[in-house]
């Protein structure tokens, strides 16, 4: 078990180096993130020798976890601060969410699928991340109950922004979400003061399709 825990913090290490910071990722809080997040206990047991690798991987029904230098990208490009409120639509693997709950105050997820959404709560549980808080729910319309939020992360592909997810970010908030058609997009970030909203291209990426009522309808 020892030996199996020095083998992953290793390829963590490896991970960070080659991957993230090579390639310009350089906020302390996302590098110590990704450092700390055991990103293979968020893969199937057949494929945590390839977690710590460049490129997604499937976590089942049609869903992938994504390589640690988009996470670390998106989380970065959020800005996020240790007392801040972030929501992110679609848990998936739970990682996105570990990687956040690392830095700010408090994660809402939420997870349309049924048996990911029992297997991220189970885990983040396991590994004691108390301030994340989930919903087996839609995600695409985001969650007004808690609303507003400091930071919005969206980790599946829309057809536009949608501006329910706008309405729920507070002045001075970043939204980060990509968008574009279900084989490509673009990845957005929107800064929200009291003059409206900003956005940038962060560049190409591709994600699954954000499947709702807010995003692709399911066929």
């Amino acid at each position: 078990m020892f030996s199996d825990s020095k083998k992953y913090e290793r390829l963590r290490e490896e991970m960070v180096k080659k991957q993230i910071e090579s390639r310009g990722i350089a906020d302390p809080k996302v590098l110590m993130a990704l450092r700390k997040v055991p990103r293979h206990l968020f893969v199937s047991e057949a494929l945590r020798d390839q977690a710590y690798g460049d490129f997604p991987l499937p976590i089942g029904e049609q869903q992938t976890i994504s390589q640690p230098y988009i996470v670390a990208e998106m989380t970065q490009a959020l800005k996020l601060g240790k007392n801040d409120r972030v929501l992110e639509i679609g848990t998936g693997s739970g990682y996105q969410a570990a990687v956040l709950a690392e830095i700010a105050f408090r994660v809402y997820t939420i997870e349309r699928i049924r048996s990911l959404y029992l297997k991220a709560r189970k885990l983040f549980d396991k590994l004691h991340y108390h301030n994340i808080i989930t919903k087996y729910s839609d995600g695409s319309g985001g969650w007004p109950e808690e609303a507003p939020f400091d930071a919005i992360i969206v980790t599946a592909g829309a057809p536009e922004i949608p501006e329910v997810l706008i309405d729920q970010l507070a002045v001075g908030g970043r939204m980060v979400l990509p968008v574009g058609d279900q084989y490509s997009q673009d990845l957005i970030r929107i800064i929200k003061d009291e003059k409206g909203i900003r956005k940038e291209n962060l560049g190409g990426c591709r994600f699954v399709k954000l499947v709702g009522e807010h995003g692709w309808r399911d066929s």
